[in-house]
């Protein structure tokens, strides 16, 4: 059985110039419960379906299941997504033994920057780079299926 133990955080300063690698990511839903997640990616080349719980309250471990699927059927299965599908690019950067994954969005949700780092344990230490602002893991709003529903536009400037 797939977990994720994952944090998040907003985004200030400079990450980019930290960077190895990017690309960029498009992706959907195509089920929004509140028990579970079913997301379709393109991310660089490759596409993949993916099944996520939901996080149980004051945690940050939940059930992922990653699936690589063929080009043609994400492009036809993100046709199908309800809402609009979010497109952001992806920066990977190495940091104290770590790798931070930093999404910068775009469309409705652009001027959103969101680092996420997985962890192996819930109570896993990690060196924070200076460029990591506040941590947002828990709070639904960050998350890219509530972001596909209402985007960051609509609410940032509450």
């Amino acid at each position: 059985m797939g977990y994720e133990i994952e944090r998040k955080f907003l985004v200030g300063g400079d990450y980019k110039s930290q960077s190895s690698k990017s690309f960029s990511i498009k992706q959907g839903y195509l089920s929004l419960s509140g028990i579970s997640v079913i997301r379709v990616r393109i991310k660089g080349e490759r596409a993949f379906i993916t099944i996520k719980s939901a996080l149980a309250e004051g945690k940050i471990k939940r059930h992922e299941w990653e699936y690589e699927i063929p080009m043609e059927d994400a492009e036809e299965m993100l046709a199908l997504c309800e809402n609009p599908v979010i497109e952001k690019t992806r920066y990977l950067i190495d940091y104290g033994g770590h790798l931070f994954e930093v999404d910068e969005f775009y469309g409705d949700n652009d001027g959103l920057v969101i680092a996420e780092i997985e962890l192996e344990d819930e109570e896993e230490s990690f060196d924070r780079p200076d460029w990591l602002g506040d941590e947002v893991t828990g709070n639904v709003r960050y998350y890219n299926s509530f972001l596909s529903m209402h985007p960051y536009k609509e609410w940032s400037s509450e």
